[in-house]
Formats: structure tokens, sequence, C-alpha cells
């Protein structure tokens, strides 16, 4: 069985940039084992698998990173609304439902853009994790945690810039990910600035991070008084999110660009 596969840089309206996904479109069941050794062969942030349904507008999705299946992606998201427009599947007039291990997930288009409908995920706070006390000394603004992330906020955008991270403190901590923020420079073009570093999911450090919106865009929303925000991720690729948060949901708007498309044997 061959499986139609589009490659996608998402949150990014340039190629090479933002964070790439890889989207492959299900014709029949593929079991977890393959749709993993997919994913470590291609070895990008996250593999998506889409499944039609009886509704032309809705989809199953799951995500696979390199290691492990991920519950909550979202550049690999916003990847799998472009690629399904782009192949022609759906003429994008209509918002696309996604059924997902974290719910259900809509996407829309707004021209170029691709719009999601994410659950909010704000942080509880709690004091930085010992495994990483020392990382970033008298700069610590916040820090907390949700579900997956360690959430740390610094002082400035250049203290996040110029983080070099220990990946084994990280991975120590039992979090999926650490979550890095803070206030953007001014007249930057952006509201606050991020990185995430994920190796406990076989990602050192991921290119555009969508879910990690649902946590950074409550706190960001709050601490700023916005709930229109821009957010510029400072990985190498770099990636421009637009976030709305609202009290139970947070919209992430970007585009994407596709790289390739082709067929897996």
């Amino acid at each position: 069985m061959t499986i139609p596969i589009t490659w996608v840089d998402a949150f990014s309206d340039v190629p090479f940039g933002g964070n790439p996904a890889a989207v492959c479109l299900l014709g029949q069941p593929v079991d977890d084992q393959r749709m993993q050794s997919i994913a470590f062969e291609l070895g990008i942030a996250e593999t998506a698998y889409l499944t039609p349904s009886d509704d032309p507008n809705t989809f199953g999705l799951r995500w696979f990173s390199p290691a492990v299946e991920i519950d909550l992606c979202g550049h690999a998201t916003l990847a799998s609304a472009h690629a399904l427009r782009e192949r022609g599947i759906v003429d994008g007039t209509a918002t696309l439902t996604f059924h997902t291990r974290s719910g259900p997930l809509r996407a829309r288009f707004d021209g170029d853009t691709v719009e999601l409908d994410f659950p909010a995920a704000p942080m509880t706070p709690g004091p930085v994790p010992d495994a990483l006390e020392g990382q970033w000394p008298g700069a610590v603004v916040a820090s907390g945690h949700t579900d997956f992330f360690t959430f740390v906020v610094l002082s400035s955008a250049e203290a996040v810039r110029s983080y070099e991270p220990d990946l084994a403190a990280i991975a120590s901590t039992g979090a999926k990910a650490l979550l890095l923020t803070a206030a953007a420079v001014p007249d930057s073009g952006a509201d606050y600035v991020l990185r995430v570093f994920g190796p406990n999911v076989g990602i050192d450090e991921d290119p555009a991070t969508g879910s990690a919106q649902c946590t950074a865009g409550p706190y960001w929303a709050a601490e700023l008084g916005s709930h229109d925000l821009i957010a510029h991720q400072l990985s190498r690729r770099g990636a421009t999110l637009y976030v709305r948060p609202g009290e139970e949901r947070v919209r992430i708007a970007g585009r994407a660009t596709t790289v390739l498309t082709g067929e897996l044997c």
C-alpha cells in the first residue's frame, strides 16, 4: 500500500522556515508500529496521519514525533489543513474538524492563513524544577507547569534567544518539554517570544510550536492586557504565530508552504 505524503513547512510563508510536518492521508488502516516507524524514518518534529470520514470536512488525526505519539500538535494540524486544501481534498470554504486524542479540533481558512481552534491550557504556578535551578541566574520572572510543559518566563527576549539548552537537565525533569518565554522587544513586531525543547519526546528543539500557545497565549494575554497577540518563536528556522486566547479556547493562526509531495511505499 502506498501512502500519499505532503511535506509542509508550517507557520511560515516561505520554504525552509517554520516547522516541517509530514502529512500522510490514509486510505485504509495502518498499525501504530508502522506509523511510528515512518515518523522515525522521516526524522522531523511531527508526522500527521489523516483518516477520512463520511463527512468530507471531518477527519481523524494522529501525530507522531520520531520517538512517541503526541497528544496535541499545532503545527502538524495546520499543515494537515493546508495539505488537504493543496491536494484538492477540501475546497477551503468550510471549517474542518479533526478528531484527536485531545478531542475535536477545528481549522478554518482565511485566504492563505489557517486558523486553529485549540483548548486553552493555562499553567499552574510552581517553582522551577530542581534540575533546572541555576540555568537562568536572576532572570526567572515566573514559572509553573502544565500536563505537558515546564513553563519558565525570563526577564528578556535576549535571555530566551541566547539560552544554550542543557538537554539532559531538561529531560531529567520528567516533563515532556520545556517552554521558555519572555516579552518581546518593543517595536519588534511581536508581543512575546518563546523557544521549546522536548528531548523526552525526541525533539531537542521544536522550530515552531502551536500547542505551546495554549499556555503562553493565556499567560501573555493576562500580563499584557491584550487578546490579540503575535508570537515569534526564536528557533533557528524562526516562526510567526498569531494568537487569540479566550476563556477556554485559543485561536492560533499562521501560514504554511508545501515543500514536496509524493508517496510512501
